[in-house]
C-alpha cells in the first residue's frame, strides 16, 4: 500500500481481515490519487470487485486531496447506512488531522466492523 511500511501495510491487512472474518463483509481500503472525480473512482474501486461487491465496504482515501470516500454495496448499506459512514468518516478525519493516517484507517475499519457485527 502507497506510502506505507511495511509494517503499517501488515497493520492495515490484519484490520481489514479481522473486520470481513467478524461481520462477513468483504472491506478494502485504496490510499492513493484518484482517477477522475473522487466518488466516481471509488465508486468504480468498489464496482471492481465484481460478485463480492454487494457485500462489501471500501474506503478511499485521497491523502493529498485531504478526502475520504466510504462505499457500501446493497448489502453491505443494510448494516452500514450512510449516517453511521458518515460519523466514522468524521471520526477518522479527526485522526488524519492530527497527522495519523494509520490510525485513522485502523481507528475507521474497526468501528465499521463493529457497527456491521452489531446488526
Amino acid at each position: 500500500m502507497r506510502g506505507l511500511t511495511a509494517a503499517q501495510a501488515d497493520d492495515l491487512r490484519t484490520a481489514l481481515t479481522s473486520a470481513e472474518r467478524r461481520t462477513g463483509l468483504r472491506f478494502a481500503a485504496f490510499l492513493g490519487p484518484p482517477v477522475g472525480a473522487r466518488r466516481h473512482f471509488a465508486e468504480r474501486l468498489h464496482a471492481a470487485m465484481g460478485e463480492e461487491s454487494p457485500d462489501a465496504v471500501v474506503v478511499f482515501v485521497d491523502v493529498e486531496g485531504r478526502a475520504l470516500e466510504i462505499v457500501t454495496g446493497e448489502n453491505a448499506r443494510l448494516r452500514l447506512p450512510d449516517g453511521s459512514c458518515r460519523l466514522t468518516a468524521m471520526s477518522m478525519a479527526t485522526v488524519f488531522s492530527a497527522g495519523d493516517l494509520v490510525g485513522g484507517l485502523l481507528y475507521g475499519i474497526n468501528a465499521l466492523a463493529e457497527q456491521a457485527a452489531r446488526r
